[in-house]
């Protein structure tokens, strides 16, 4: 039996510009955090050659491709395994449409057990790209590549994200790739940051595609919005390893005013009231998670004021929690 546990995560600043329509004209960056809430994939054999999975559906089928879960399908495929398991996902919160990343956390997730299952010790960079070779080249989810990266590496990073590189002066080599740099603050610094953040349900969930595909569509007239957000997240990269987490509350504010240029159905009334309360009650800042409309809002508010936020906004549920450490691991098997 092999248990893998992947964080959800927080993006903070620059989601959008981890789009390929974005990236692939100029770098796109982004900071995100892992947060302490989880994923968990179970794999174990099974005497007969059936396929169990107990998901949001319970399958029993036998054969890959007869498996309607596409996430669990496709990675299978790829680490190929064939039948005779049984495959068991929970997570920590109910995560389909929250705006945490939970596709990718379970894509990766996925991932990292079946390849132990069968005696690999993928690398971080490995899980990552199969996650997006998964969703994106696959199943053509009109998605970015943040959420698999955060997913895989966890803590708190600077993402970078481009296409083609060069090798020496006269050699490009073509692709897709991204930079990783971890923030390099002290572990009391990272908790006066996670002291500061709150997470605010809004009771509402939606498919991200409709979101993404307009933002894409959308694209080429707002260059510069995203080159904005760019901007943004470098500013913040500096603020974060300087201490000045009131600017990052700053920036969140003005990230979320950016974003919600950038499609029809980001926001909407009921997703402004929210905020005006949470600013009206002495929050800095905040964004929606994901890709807007729904799920988990962020905010950034002073310890000393965080009673009246949760006051002003008693009708939503807040989940607790902090920045985490740790990506993509296996914390448990039975075969060591």
């Amino acid at each position: 039996m092999i248990i893998s546990q992947t964080p959800l995560r927080c993006s903070i600043v620059g989601g959008g510009t981890d789009l390929k329509s974005y990236y692939s004209i100029k770098p796109g960056y982004v900071i995100s955090s892992a947060i302490d809430k989880y994923i968990y994939v179970i794999i174990k054999e099974r005497f007969d050659k059936k396929i169990y999975i107990n998901c949001l559906k319970r399958e029993i089928v036998d054969k890959v491709e007869e498996i309607h879960h596409d996430l669990i399908r496709e990675a299978m495929k790829i680490t190929g395994i064939e039948n005779g398991v049984e495959i068991t996902v929970m997570a920590d919160i109910p995560s389909e449409g929250s705006g945490l990343g939970s596709s990718s956390s379970l894509t990766v997730g996925l991932l990292n057990a079946f390849y132990n299952y069968k005696g690999i010790l993928p690398t971080k960079e490995w899980l990552a790209q199969d996650a997006c070779k998964i969703e994106i080249d696959i199943l053509k989810k009109p998605i970015g590549r943040q959420d698999q990266y955060i997913a895989a590496y966890g803590g708190l990073n600077l993402f970078k994200f481009y296409q083609d590189r060069f090798i020496d002066d006269r050699t490009i080599q073509a692709g897709e790739f991204v930079d990783v740099t971890k923030l390099s603050i002290t572990d009391e610094e990272k908790r006066k940051l996670s002291n500061r953040l709150m997470l605010f349900y809004t009771g509402q969930t939606r498919s991200s595609n409709e979101i993404l595909s307009e933002q894409t569509k959308n694209m080429p007239k707002l260059l510069t919005s995203y080159d904005n957000l760019v901007c943004l997240a470098k500013e913040t990269y500096e603020q974060i390893k300087c201490g000045n987490f009131m600017e990052v509350g700053k920036n969140l504010h003005k990230g979320w005013l950016i974003k919600k240029t950038l499609a029809s159905t980001i926001s909407n009334t009921f997703i402004d009231d929210m905020y005006d309360k949470a600013l009206y009650s002495s929050a800095i800042g905040g964004k929606l998670c994901g890709a807007g409309s729904s799920g988990f809002f962020l905010l950034y508010c002073e310890p000393e004021f965080q009673d009246k936020v949760r006051k002003e906004l008693s009708e939503y549920r807040e989940l607790p929690f902090s920045l985490g450490e740790h990506g993509t691991r296996i914390v448990f098997n039975i075969k060591d």
